[in-house]
């Protein structure tokens, strides 16, 4: 019901004010009789910047895809004539992209959407009588184009930095330093704290999502500007698990369909099959034939899997290995042998991904097709769609356990009390003086699939290392390059 309320909610609004639409120009800006003309407009103008996070998880923003295909955990093979797509999963995975990938493409639009959006509303919003009101509603916008401003730094580094959509039509702005964008992030998200709300609320940029995008930014501080911040990382940590947040006893619960009311969510992405689509993960990851296990009416396209050593990083006894993937023998729904259409023999999905590269000829039908173990983190329902109902968890508190941990062993204290809970809930022995590098694994194997892991093998100086079928590379592929369509509409990007 909340997913309908949210999405009939947006689509009124635009209807009613048709104030926040944007244009083809990312910089242009807003007409001056566009502004809200009555309360209830105002109320709900921030949706709109809310919406901007829809295309996040799938190929139409490539965010959530960048993170996870660039990473050691997660890839999209090449099955025989399948998958190839002019050899954008390759790519990604192999970090061979140019200024002309589509993930790169994709990416920087859908992040200067978010900001362009949200710079709209706050103009909007100043021009209205100051209110507590208003002045909370700008404190929220405010932050949520920090979010926006939070992703694009973090993936492309140097880029222009703008507080207004009240610019010339012509205008071509400059970029600055990733450094001088982190400090204004961080200057406004904590500007703004005392005006959010300090309310539970999943789909809103809340006090306690304010902590946790502050928590991220200082964790990551050595990376955006050269100086480490882990006491202050800490303490933003510190701040977002003193709110209503505790784990849930199942690991699945933050993932199932119906978890807008899990208990670990802080911030999430309301997706829903019908009203508010995007999220497709089980399609580009199940088998051709897993729609007869889950009873869909579509069928899945035999696609993504975990990089084999990646699932070698879980314990046999580790109950996320059971819940986060699909392998093994498959069965109908109502508990039939799945016969496989191609080899004609039982269905049995293999873990271990031969390589990511799998020729006819070259490879067996079995290998090509039924190799690799693929997501199932995020339920897929009975009778699942092409798009899942499921919330995608943005901030989850579970993260800020582990990065509460980090904080710890980075300052030379000890983070086991931090780590022990989630690895007690997964059924594997704690750890006794966790390291660096037992934290980072064991984020791995929590966070799998949550968009988390390339930043992570960045912080902990993994990413320009070797592994399953990605050479080693030089430090510029830290960050994706700015778009070429971009640097050709405006030459000052290029330099």
């Amino acid at each position: 019901m909340k997913k309908i309320i949210y999405s009939i909610l947006f689509f009124s609004i635009i209807a009613a004010s048709g104030c926040t639409k944007l244009d083809v120009d990312p910089y242009d800006s807003v007409p001056g009789d566009k502004y809200p003309e009555n309360a209830a407009q105002v109320a709900n103008l921030t949706v709109d910047s809310y919406k901007r996070l829809q295309n996040l998880a799938d190929d139409g923003g490539w965010w959530f895809l960048a993170q996870e295909i660039s990473s050691d955990e997660f890839c999209g093979p090449t099955r025989g004539s399948d998958w190839f797509d002019g050899g954008k999963w390759l790519d990604m995975h192999t970090h061979s992209w140019t200024n002309d990938t589509e993930g790169v493409n994709r990416m920087w639009s859908t992040f200067w959407e978010g900001i362009t959006s949200s710079n709209q509303i706050i103009d909007m919003l100043k021009q209205i009588p100051a209110s507590n009101e208003t002045r909370a509603k700008i404190a929220e916008v405010e932050v949520m184009r920090s979010f926006y401003y939070y992703l694009l730094l973090d993936n492309y580094g140097d880029a222009p930095y703008l507080s207004t959509a009240n610019v010339p039509a012509d205008f071509e702005p400059m970029k600055i330093k990733r450094a001088v964008i982190y400090d204004s992030i961080v200057q406004v998200v904590e500007g703004n704290l005392r005006y959010l709300k300090p309310l539970d609320n999943k789909y809103m940029a809340t006090r306690y999502m304010g902590y946790a995008l502050l928590a991220k930014l200082y964790l990551n501080a050595e990376v955006y500007t050269g100086t480490p911040q882990w006491e202050k990382a800490g303490q933003y940590c510190d701040s977002v698990l003193a709110g209503p947040y505790t784990l849930e006893s199942n690991v699945l619960a933050p993932f199932k369909t119906n978890n807008e009311r899990s208990s670990e969510i802080i911030f999430s992405i309301p997706y829903d099959e019908d009203n508010f689509e995007g999220f497709r993960i089980h399609m580009r990851s199940l088998h051709y034939q897993s729609n007869l296990t889950f009873d869909m009416p579509v069928g899945p396209w035999n696609g993504f899997a975990v990089v084999p050593t990646f699932w070698d990083t879980y314990e046999d006894n580790d109950i996320r290995k059971s819940a986060y993937f699909l392998y093994g023998p498959q069965y109908t729904i109502t508990g039939e042998p799945i016969i496989e259409s191609i080899t004609g023999e039982p269905l049995i999905i293999d873990p271990y991904l031969p390589a990511l590269k799998m020729d006819e000829g070259a490879y067996t039908p079995k290998q090509i097709r039924t190799t690799g173990a693929r997501a199932i983190k995020y339920e897929v329902a009975i009778g699942a769609k092409e798009n899942l109902s499921n919330d995608f968890p943005l901030f989850r508190i579970t993260d800020f356990y582990l990065m509460k941990a980090e904080t710890e062993i980075r300052q030379g204290r000890n983070g086991d009390a931090w780590i022990n809970p989630i690895r007690e809930r997964a059924e594997v022995a704690a750890f006794s003086g966790a390291t660096l590098t037992q934290l980072l694994a064991e984020r791995g194997r929590e966070l799998w699939l949550e968009g988390h892991r390339r930043q992570d093998q960045i912080r902990f100086g993994k990413w320009d290392e070797s592994w399953w079928e990605k050479p080693a590379r030089t430090a510029e592929r830290r960050t994706f390059p700015i778009p070429k369509w971009a640097i050709d509409a405006n030459p000052n990007l290029g330099l």
